[in-house]
């Protein structure tokens, strides 16, 4: 039972990648996954409650386990909880058997979910904020040991991290997200940051 509804929901979420939401149907989902409407119903409710659960699991449930981190967290924790973000998003993408899809429409597609459903965008909002506010304590726990230079504006700073993931260029990069180059922008930065003697 429990394969079965992991199935659906990768495969839909792969559909919903391709097609976007607006623009696939019930009978859309019961082609590409080899099931009747009715298998389709016994697990979810409608359409709505399946695409809600594809951005829950592709995206704010990955996001959610990596900020499971203490309130004294350090830059070292704080960099490795988003290195495993990032692998989780990669190693959703490799998953999928349509290599069409990637990270450029799994955007689009995460916008146009916070743009149709209010409380995903709020769950959303919530990670980002939450995020945010470790990157402040990371940065200040180290400012007040010495490591991170004092001179900094710890607040910008924490901006700053906040958004590596959030500033590729898909101009540069393509479609496909650069997972290494996010990974090395976060250890630069914070290497830029550090005190000489750390």
């Amino acid at each position: 039972m429990k394969d079965r509804r992991e199935y659906i929901i990768a495969k839909a979420m792969e559909l919903y990648a391709l097609q976007g939401y607006g623009t696939t149907s019930i009978t859309d989902l019961q082609n590409a996954l080899d099931i009747g409407r009715g298998t389709l119903y016994y697990y979810f409710s409608d359409q709505d409650e399946l695409f809600q659960t594809c951005m829950e699991r592709y995206f704010l449930q990955p996001k959610q386990e990596a900020l499971q981190l203490p309130d004294n967290v350090n830059m070292e924790d704080m960099i490795a909880a988003m290195e495993r973000y990032l692998d989780s998003l990669e190693q959703a993408l490799l998953k999928f058997d349509d290599k069409r899809v990637n990270t450029s429409n799994v955007n689009n597609l995460m916008f146009d979910a916070y743009t149709r459903f209010p409380s995903l965008r709020r769950k959303a909002q919530r990670l980002a904020l939450k995020e945010l506010d470790l990157w402040r304590k990371a940065i200040g726990y180290e400012q007040r040991l010495g490591i991170v230079r004092r001179d900094i504006d710890g607040e910008l700073t924490a901006i700053m991290f906040a958004h590596i993931k959030n500033s590729y260029d898909s101009g540069l990069t393509g479609a496909k997200m650069d997972f290494d180059l996010l990974k090395k922008t976060y250890r630069g930065l914070y290497k830029l940051i550090k005190t000489p003697q750390s």
